[in-house]
């Protein structure tokens, strides 16, 4: 049986030059392959915005078709000990290439999940290894690195990707794999990813896995999200006094739709922001909203706290100068 390979590695870009965004950072990049030379980088920047796609096309610019000979990827969150920065890295490291290329490239995905310990072991690999390997080290967040080893890495700030760039994206996809999507769709899409191409990418694999036109509907479906439209009419339910019904949307979006407490803490979170309401109003439901998800997450039953924050939204209707929860 043939495997059927995810559109996000089936499209990822080869090469620096099929990269569509992020245009300062691949211009660093084409010079360190201009010159062959490179230091040791700090990539960061949210999921999804090419960090990892990067560093592949900056290694096959590099080496050309046999770059996997000098090449390896490990991610920090399943390799995150001291142990395997002892073994594995050090033993890549340390050995030359013998395919005539300047050095090796090690890369960590996920680098800031990584021990202290690690980090400091790391570190000190770095430093000896420097004439055989470069490193290009992951992370959500450069504040999670060692100073020691930002201070030894070019950093690399990689942002979400802009709108135009998602559309684009994933419109040339479906394209390709004749899915026929729609604009409420595609624009569902772009919202539920927030700049992460993988995302959407993911998000439009499997909505067009349902074998139907790719709409709104659809996409939410497989997200495992509620329309914001639902979440927009609990609220405006319960700051309309109706708690009643504000709890059975509620219901029917955890029951229904599968949601959990915290996607739907999360929703709520957005979606406030959105609404017209007086700044001091948005701040005491804002303050709500963290109380709850802080609980859910202590482990605290999801409906009945989902439940308590619609209460008291609905304790507050018509009291815009009152603080919306009991002291």
């Amino acid at each position: 049986m043939m495997e059927v390979a995810t559109w996000t590695e089936k499209y990822r870009p080869r090469t620096l030059a099929e990269i569509k965004n992020q245009s300062e950072i691949v211009s660093r990049l084409k010079r360190f392959v201009e010159t062959r030379a490179m230091p040791h980088c700090l990539f960061a920047g949210p999921p999804g915005t090419g960090k990892t796609t990067a560093s592949l096309c900056l290694a096959h610019d590099l080496f050309g078709e046999r770059y996997a000979e000098a090449f390896m990827e490990l991610n920090a969150s399943d390799a995150r000990g001291i142990d395997v920065i002892r073994t594995t890295v050090k033993e890549f490291a340390r050995i030359a290439t013998i395919s005539g290329f300047p050095f090796k490239i090690l890369v960590l995905d996920e680098a800031d999940n990584m021990t202290g310990d690690a980090q400091h072991a790391l570190r000190r690999t770095m430093e000896r290894f420097t004439e055989t390997c470069r490193f290009i080290l992951c992370c959500n967040y450069s504040g999670k690195i060692i100073e020691p080893i930002q201070s030894r890495c070019a950093l690399f700030r990689f942002t979400p990707l802009k709108e135009d760039d998602v559309v684009g994206y994933l419109k040339e996809i479906a394209q390709k794999e004749n899915v026929k999507l729609l604009q409420d769709g595609l624009q569902a899409m772009v919202k539920i990813s927030e700049g992460d191409l993988r995302k959407a990418v993911n998000t439009l694999q499997a909505a067009a896995s349902l074998g139907k036109s790719v709409d709104e509907k659809s996409v939410y479906l497989v997200a495992g999200q509620a329309k914001p439209e639902d979440v927009k009419e609990m609220l405006d339910l319960a700051f309309g006094g109706d708690f009643v019904e504000a709890r059975n949307r509620l219901r029917a979006m955890l029951v229904e739709y599968g949601l959990s407490g915290v996607e739907i803490i999360r929703q709520v979170h957005s979606e406030l922001f959105n609404m017209k309401m007086p700044e001091k109003k948005k701040v005491n439901i804002a303050d709500v909203v963290g109380e709850v998800d802080y609980r859910i997450a202590q482990g605290a039953d999801e409906e009945v706290q989902l439940s308590a924050m619609l209460a008291r939204l609905a304790l507050a209707a018509g009291e815009p100068g009152k603080r919306g929860k009991s002291d």
